[in-house]
């Protein structure tokens, strides 16, 4: 065994990977950047170094400075995580030379499999199925277009080293191929340094299920499973699960073999998986072969119960694997769902900041949380958004959803905004439960944008009676104490409020009970039964013996919930004191209507108009670049652009005016 690995990543990948090192009984290095000095990755690390400044291409890219790193504190291999160096060929023969191990597949595999129109050449070559397409490199945005229309719309225009989701367009007619052509890249230019571009037939109605692979140096390939990666935004996974509940025997062993076959095709060594688009009739088509651990990798951890990081490690050693095919019986249903510093009201766009708060719900055999952020921590630009990942497990597909709805509920996060809100949703929407769902769900379930109406119950009648019965468990403690104060003795037992939430109101009579409170509202008497202590960030309860979990924050006589991941502001008042509410101004939000505003924190890489130019209804006039993704700005109405506010370079804050309009 080791005795000694470096990690060449960061974050949450960087942490899982420490776990399992920890337990094998290896040390481990961290490296980090200036942005990361103080991150969770390097305080759990036995020895950790410093490696460049902030941006990626001056630390974690640089593979240079990671076999420095290797040097320095003597490791004798190096596991790059996800991402960054991980498919890398330069980085993996510079180890080579530098006889360092490399915890993952060789460098002959990762160079055929990292380039998309090779890899498909190969698959088509070893029998897989793969999706009609031109599979060489595009010249040019009318290239782009002449190809498409020989395919046919829709298509799919794909950086060639290509991942996450970055350098990924579909075009439906001529002009959206112009633009994805121009977008994708530019995206794979500032991501991979390779701007090729092909295109392929976008399968409509499509879901992505991959499946994992692993193989030994002796030759042993296997494959464990699939994962349904169908729940995406922009490309960008987002809820994945093991099974699948749309494949059938038949179709998961096609696909398991065919995926074996592309390994063998390569001498696949260590894990990696298969990705395929699969159509409404089960026809399956190779998309792509991700040449290292996936992010998603622990839901098929929990139906397999193997260590995949442990079986990356031993095959690196020269293990052979001790497990057959027919060993792999997968046992139960898993779901995932990445936790990012995104905010699901404002299209899902980036959020950065301090996690002033960060409780993640209790691990169980069931609840697993793989994160490399804590209390106090910080989400910059630099990186990607993730925070962390939730993965629940059941003997069940509804097992699983029940757990994972039970761990979003006692998921605390301040300080950013977070996508809980959007992955709780789904764990109650019809089509996701029924497992009727392709990776076009959220654009056709959310036409509009996915807002607070999507996830709020209709009934906040339960609600209602949970902040009554807080709010009256303060007012009776504050009224004792004035009252062992003055030497006096008052009942609190029962008393009348107004509850508000969004401005309605419900007044409520709460009466103190032996397990609780009963609240009246409205005719109706609901029994609040709780052990709640007072500042517990979590309220739960029985009401009419059904259960509620309620994330809440007392701010005098008001409340922030987290109430089935919405945000709710509840106030609690007198009969009096409603009535004088009625009287009370509200400020006005400043006028913002003449300004274009950076909806995202980001950088801003481009500005296509100038002082004095008329630009009309959806002209690009900007492009703001966050966590490696573009996105561009368009013009809001027919105006005359009157002052450009920000230069293209400068760091932009949200909401912050790019340009004035008059």
């Amino acid at each position: 065994m080791y005795k000694k690995i470096l990690v060449a990543n960061r974050g949450e990948i960087a942490c899982r990977v420490f776990k399992t090192a920890r337990r094998l009984g290896i040390a481990t290095v961290a490296v980090y950047s200036d942005a990361d000095q103080n991150a969770l990755h390097v305080k759990m690390a036995d020895e950790a170094v410093r490696i460049g400044e902030s941006p990626s291409a001056e630390s974690y890219l640089v593979g240079d400075r990671i076999i420095e790193a290797c040097k320095a504190v003597g490791a004798e291999a190096v596991h790059p995580g996800y991402g960054f160096l991980s498919e890398s060929t330069d980085f993996r023969s510079s180890l080579d030379r530098a006889g360092i191990n490399f915890i993952g597949p060789g460098a002959s595999a990762i160079k055929a499999m990292g380039d998309k129109i090779t890899a498909k050449k190969l698959a088509e070559q070893a029998g897989v199925n793969t999706i009609p397409g031109h599979t060489a490199a595009l010249k040019d945005a009318s290239e782009a277009v002449q190809i498409a229309n020989s395919i046919g719309y829709p298509v799919m225009l794909k950086a060639s080293a290509g991942g996450g989701g970055k350098g990924m367009r579909v075009a439906t007619n001529d002009k959206e191929c112009r633009e994805g052509f121009k977008r994708a890249t530019s995206e794979a230019r500032s991501s991979f340094g390779d701007d090729r571009v092909f295109a392929e037939k976008f399968i409509e109605q499509p879901r992505h299920i991959e499946i994992q692979i692993i193989g030994d140096e002796q030759g042993k390939l296997l494959y464990l499973g699939e994962r349904e990666c169908s729940i995406q935004r922009r490309h960008q996974k987002i809820i994945e699960e093991a099974p699948s509940p749309f494949l059938d025997d038949p179709t998961r062993k096609a696909m398991g073999q065919q995926a074996v076959a592309l390994a063998k095709a390569v001498n696949y060594v260590s894990a990696g998986t298969v990705e395929f688009v699969v159509d409404v009739d089960r026809n399956f088509y190779f998309l792509e072969m991700n040449t290292r651990l996936q992010v998603e990798h622990p839901v098929t951890e929990f139906v397999t119960n193997l260590d995949l990081v442990e079986l990356m490690i031993r095959i690196s050693m020269g293990e052979p694997l001790t497990i057959d095919q027919g060993d792999i019986r997968p046992n139960g249903w898993a779901i995932e769902a990445r936790v990012y510093a995104e905010d699901p009201m404002r299209d899902f766009l980036p959020s950065t900041g301090r996690l002033v708060n960060y409780l993640p719900p209790v691990e169980t055999e069931k609840i697993r949380v793989d994160a490399g952020v804590e209390e106090g921590g910080e989400v910059s630009t630099f990186y990607d958004p993730m925070i962390a990942k939730l993965v629940t497990f059941g003997q069940t597909r509804d097992e699983a959803i029940g757990q994972m709805t039970h761990a979003i509920d006692r998921f605390y996060i301040r300080g950013v905004r977070h996508n809980l809100v959007f992955a709780r949703a789904m764990m109650v929407n019809d089509h996701f439960v029924s497992g009727d769902f392709t990776t076009e769900f959220i654009a056709e379930e959310y036409p509009d944008g996915f807002s607070r109406k999507d996830a709020l119950p209709e009934d906040v009648t339960a609600l209602i009676a949970a902040v009554a019965s807080v709010h009256h468990r303060y007012l009776s403690r504050t009224s004792q104490m004035n009252s062992r104060i003055a030497g006096q003795r008052r009942n609190s037992n029962a008393e009348e409020y107004v509850i508000f939430i969004d401005d309605a109101e419900y007044p409520v009579n709460v009466t103190a009970t032996d397990y609780g409170h009963d609240v009246e509202s409205e005719g109706s008497v609901y029994q609040v039964a709780s052990d709640w202590s007072f500042g517990a960030p979590i309220f739960e309860a029985a009401i009419n013996e059904s259960p509620i979990c309620i994330q809440i924050e007392r701010d005098g006589w008001k409340y922030n919930l987290n109430w089935c991941g919405v945000d709710i502001v509840a106030r609690a008042l007198t009969q009096r004191g409603a009535e004088l509410e009625g009287f009370m101004l509200e400020k006005e939000p400043p006028d913002l209507s003449n300004y274009l505003i950076s909806p995202m924190p980001g950088l801003l890489i481009g500005v296509s108009v100038e002082e004095g130019h008329t630009v009309e209804v959806g002209q690009e006039i900007a492009i703001v670049e966050a966590m490696k993704m573009e996105n561009v700005l368009h013009a809001p109405r027919q105006a005359v652009v009157k002052k450009i506010l920000a230069q293209v370079g400068e760091s932009l804050a949200v909401d912050q005016p790019i340009i004035e309009f008059s």
